[in-house]
């Protein structure tokens, strides 16, 4: 067992990962969640090829508590490079079982069997037996071994290929979603938020509203109020009418959010020394000092959260979420609730795609809470915009102070950078304090759990991306964790990555400007991993960097580049954007070199990559988060404008496939790039540079007036 992949090892028993039926059919389990990413295809692509068996023939049940192996929480852009890893010696181990058997029925050894399609052939021999007639005499409730290899790139077939995804019939045809979900007898939920963080409910109308048409039940739980009704217009209509009869306490304590980097540097902190270094070399004769500062930013999902749940007669609940960790969400309403988890199924359904920890862990939370007033009835409970928007973790507001120099020869010879923000990562289960919202408004008065980080060594969260990919002989990276936390935060795609990536790749833009050099061949001389190199140069190349002005004042046009090893580990990312500034920033076309080592699926990585920049665009031309000093007023689509269609850029892969290599995640590794290319792009066509995210029109004005 020990040469297992981690998840297997944890998992060891095969028949959780794989199922063999009799009508030609193979179940391939896997406890990594679809929200989008594509990577129920590229699992089922990857099993294919370890199980020689038709792509058709594989089916992908989505994750459950009784079924599926315990993979935790789906993040990180970790499923294909871990779950896939450990879904491929699973596979391999289950199709080395098959032959072995095959090979004592036959009186022969594996070396003469192959296989095509599941059915296994003797060589020189008209022998033939399939893995359907094989499957009674193989026992997959055994644990894996560890000791079979999958396959070498040279022997993929199916791995490699664009396929299309699997995903896509049903989310056209009304059949993927939990929002869609319709179970015999359900009711249709509301809650009943409070109107800021830290509001105690003081009284409400509760028997009027219970009377009110179709209305089956009001819950009270503390601060916890919520209607059942018949029809969902019904439960809408009585939870406004119970929103309007309530009365809270309430307090304005939130801090001034048009001034949030003097409020970090002001806070309490952690601090942390991530790198360091020091030699000697010669004096800088161009110092630069930058500050960078991103806001607050909501995962605004275009659909609200929603879950679905059932208390049964016999004390068992039933949960369907668009949640990314069913096993921890399982265990924390268990542990909330004070029963035993085996007495609670947890089942994955899809939902409007977000990236981070949303509120679909929260609404299941309150779905279950409203089921448990009425036994054996299934709950739909759905949020509404408004409650999406105020009460769902928030992406940390981060501020990075940047001071540097160069030499006269164009070399970095200082560097001295501090990050001040809060820690990124607060899910259900990783604290004793619960992590679901409904909790913090009970009786017993449970406090929110405090944030905390991934180890540095896998991905970390605000620490994310922070320690820069070049050579610097000179540097020291410090990283100052916020211990207040004046609104709810967790994590959003990418964690610290987007606002670290943002100013280190800035800052390296101001520093080559400093030198006299270009900001490519700038890059280029600080980098020494070849495959850095690489992803830099193919990008360039597509971009056509080296053939044109990278400015056109006149036209208030410009190029930018940015560039990162996503998490210091993953994947290798370059982008290119060009930037126009009319009324608003514009960003009509962007080129990507993205290198995930093997590639499973071209297509799929290419979705990934074009959606990384598009949501990427998004948060660095128009997202933040609103409030004044008492309640989040950013609460509809108005007060939290997104990237339209229209504005999304042109996007142009170049894909760098690495078959020897391990595969690695795509989407996540694009949004610190993407930020910066639009940043330093911002600045090659204006002739001055914006520091704050998001490049409002205020801001670029307010650049322009404070040239320097």
């Amino acid at each position: 067992m020990q040469n297992l992949p981690y998840t297997l090892a944890t998992n060891a028993r095969l028949d959780r990962w794989v199922r063999i039926h009799d009508d030609g059919t193979v179940s391939v389990l896997t406890g990594r969640v679809e929200i989008g990413q594509g990577i129920v295809t590229a699992m089922a692509q990857m099993a294919a090829d370890e199980l020689d068996v038709a792509l058709e023939r594989v089916r992908m049940p989505a994750v459950d508590t009784t079924l599926s192996p315990d993979e935790g929480t789906t993040s990180g852009s970790r499923s294909v490079e871990e779950g896939g890893t450990a879904l491929r010696h699973a596979c391999a181990e289950v199709r080395d079982l098959l032959l072995q058997t095959a090979a004592r029925k036959f009186g022969t050894t594996l070396e003469s069997l192959t296989v095509e399609d599941g059915t296994i052939h003797v060589r020189g021999r008209d022998d033939t037996i399939t893995y359907w007639q094989l499957a009674p005499e193989v026992d997959l409730a055994q644990d894996a071994r560890g000791d079979v290899q999958p396959k070498a790139a040279g022997a993929l077939k199916i791995v490699g290929r664009e396929i299309p995804r699997t995903d896509i019939p049903g989310k056209l045809f009304g059949a993927a979603f939990v929002h869609d979900l319709d179970l015999p007898g359900m009711l249709h939920a509301r809650v009943v938020r409070p109107p800021s963080y830290r509001a105690r409910l003081q009284a409400a109308d509760i028997e009027a509203v219970r009377a009110l048409p179709g209305v089956t039940a009001v819950v009270r739980e503390g601060s916890f109020l919520a209607v059942a009704a018949a029809r969902e217009e019904q439960a809408i209509k009585a939870a406004r009418a119970l929103a309007g009869s309530a009365r809270w306490s309430e307090h304005a304590d939130l801090p001034d959010v048009d001034a949030l980097p003097a409020f970090l540097t002001s806070q309490p902190t952690d601090d942390e020394v991530l790198s360091e270094s020091s030699a000697k070399t010669a004096p800088p004769v161009h110092e630069l000092a930058s500050d960078y500062s991103r806001p607050y930013l909501a995962h605004a999902s275009t659909g609200p959260s929603c879950a679905l749940a059932r208390w049964n007669a016999d004390g068992t609940i039933e949960v369907w979420s668009h949640c990314q960790g069913p096993y921890p969400l399982r265990d924390e309403i268990g542990r909330i609730l004070g029963i035993e988890r085996s007495t609670i199924v947890v089942r994955h359904m899809q939902g409007a795609g977000c990236y981070g920890h949303n509120g679909a862990d929260d609404a299941a939370f309150d779905a279950v809470i409203i089921a448990r007033a009425v036994p054996g009835t299934p709950v739909r409970l759905q949020w509404m915009r408004e409650d999406e928007f105020g009460w769902e973790p928030f992406g940390p507001t981060a501020f990075v102070r940047m001071r540097g120099g160069v030499d006269a020869c164009g070399r970095i010879v200082d560097w001295q950078q501090d990050h001040y923000t809060n820690r990124h990562l607060c899910r259900p289960g990783r604290h004793p304090n619960p992590g679901l919202l409904a909790a913090w408004h009970f009786d017993q008065g449970h406090e929110p759990p405090p944030t905390i980080d991934p180890p540095l060594a896998s991905g970390g969260g605000s620490q994310r991306n922070a320690i820069p990919g070049y050579v610097l002989a000179n540097h020291r990276v410090v990283n100052h964790a916020l211990r207040t936390m004046p609104v709810r935060i967790s994590t959003l795609r990418a964690l610290g990555a987007h606002i670290n990536v943002f100013a280190i790749e800035s800052f390296m833009d101001e520093l080559a400007a400093a030198a006299g050099v270009d900001a490519l061949e700038f890059r280029l001389r600080h980098l020494e991993d070849k495959r850095a190199r690489a992803v830099v140069e193919a990008v360039a190349e597509r971009a056509g960097w080296r053939k044109r002005s990278h400015a056109d004042r006149d036209n208030a046009t410009g190029l930018g580049i940015g560039y990162a090893r996503y998490k210091g580990n993953g994947n290798y990312v370059a982008c290119i954007a060009e930037v126009v500034v009319e009324q608003r920033v514009r960003v009509p076309r962007m080129w990507t070199a993205l290198d995930c080592g093997r590639i499973v699926n071209p297509d799929g990585m290419r979705n990934q990559a074009e959606g990384g920049i598009v949501q990427a665009a998004s948060w660095t031309l128009k997202e933040q988060v609103r409030f004044d000093r008492t309640r989040i007023t950013s609460r509809n689509w108005d007060e939290y404008p997104i990237l339209t269609f229209a504005e999304a850029p042109q996007v142009e892969c170049v894909l760098i496939d690495r078959p020897e290599e391990t595969s690695l995640g795509a989407g996540e590794g694009m949004a610190g790039p993407t930020a910066a290319a639009i940043g330093n792009g911002l600045a090659n066509a204006l002739g001055v540079r914006v520091r704050d995210l998001p490049f409002t029109p205020e801001r670029i004005v307010a650049a322009i007036e404070n040239r320097r």
